[in-house]
């Protein structure tokens, strides 16, 4: 496998870094950092080249926060000019790293994501059932997957891919960030406990989702190549295995699980499990059948519980139409790749969107 070299000019290329700061202020051009920023913008874009150039770029400090969809996350935002430098990286790299991914990886890759995910498996479902009496699926879930990612590792598994050492160095200095630790103690479930240092991306980072999905690309890899199962995706951190023997995944489970902790400093959480397929596959949001299916209980009632804050807020004045319509047109998007006429009509008819 060839490395990839001559890249770190392309990322500092002064078009590249436009094209960047565009992409980087979509739907967010009129916040007070980006009108600052675009107010001078050759200029600032010229600073970021600089930098790039002679290797005096450090990332700024973190603006820290939580979000509590689908459970408790420590989200990492960055200024905005970090941003442009993170879609610098990301418009040149990402494209040739993608191309080493197994067909059946999912998250964060365009022409792909979770509606095509729940195809794919109802595909092999249907398969897999007119073959075989029974199926077993194999559930994989990492457990704090992003805070727990090892930096030497990844750093290893960049170098060998990559064969240019300025990229590398813009690389490190973005995931051994000197100034804050990302990672979190196992069993921390209330983000209070010290960070550790060497391990760890910060959930908000453009280049973490590209890592991310590049660090566990060494799993893909050991499943379909060195265990050689062919019913096996992954959407980010949660991956599964379909198989008609229950004993054949007990096995490649421990496998997996040799691999995940010898190999990526990883460990598998108690989500992991074998079972049946006779409940349905739950995945993406989603409880998938071979003949159908439906939307994931806890996400509808999360959907029912925002749409109702949503008329009052409404009501109060406090969002306008387009904040509503977008959510709206978001859900409806998501129920029409499932069966949920009854619950499209419990949602959206019993709401009067009316102002005080």
């Amino acid at each position: 496998m060839k490395k990839l070299k001559g890249l770190y000019e392309q990322i500092y290329d002064f078009e590249n870094l436009h094209e960047a700061y565009r992409e980087a202020r979509k739907n967010k051009r009129y916040r007070d950092e980006v009108l600052k920023f675009s107010a001078n913008l050759e200029e600032n874009l010229i600073q970021i080249q600089n930098e790039l150039i002679w290797k005096t770029y450090s990332v700024s400090r973190y603006r820290e926060f939580f979000v509590y969809e689908p459970k408790k996350r420590l989200i990492m935002a960055l200024p905005f000019k970090d941003r442009v430098v993170q879609w610098a990286i990301y418009r040149v790299l990402n494209p040739l790293i993608e191309r080493r991914y197994i067909y059946d990886s999912y998250a964060c890759r365009v022409g792909y994501g979770s509606h095509r995910a729940v195809n794919r498996l109802q595909c092999w479902l249907r398969k897999l059932e007119r073959k075989h009496d029974r199926v077993y699926i194999l559930k994989l879930d990492i457990s704090k997957y992003f805070y727990r990612v090892d930096h030497d590792v990844l750093m290893k598994i960049l170098r060998r891919l990559i064969g240019d050492e300025d990229l590398l160095w813009l690389l490190e200095v973005i995931v051994r960030c000197e100034h804050t630790n990302f990672g979190l103690v196992l069993g921390d479930h209330v983000f209070d406990g010290e960070r550790v240092g060497g391990v760890g991306m910060p959930i908000g980072n453009l280049t973490s989702q590209m890592f991310a999905n590049l660090y566990l690309n060494e799993l893909d890899q050991f499943v379909k190549h060195t265990l050689r199962e062919k019913h096996y995706m992954r959407y980010m951190d949660d991956a599964l295995v379909l198989h008609p023997d229950k004993k054949h995944l007990w096995q490649v489970k421990q496998e997996i699980q040799r691999f995940v902790e010898d190999e990526l400093h990883l460990v598998l959480n108690n989500k992991t499990t074998v079972r049946t397929i006779n409940q349905g596959v739950d995945w993406v949001g989603y409880r998938v059948w071979s003949t159908h299916c439906k939307l994931r209980k806890s996400t509808a009632y999360k959907m029912k519980k925002r749409l109702k804050y949503l008329q009052k807020a409404y009501a109060r004045g406090e969002v306008n139409f387009e904040d509503v319509d977008a959510s709206v047109q978001s859900y409806i998007g998501a129920l029409k790749h499932c069966n949920s006429y009854k619950l499209r009509e419990k949602l959206f008819n019993s709401l009067v969107w009316k102002r005080n």
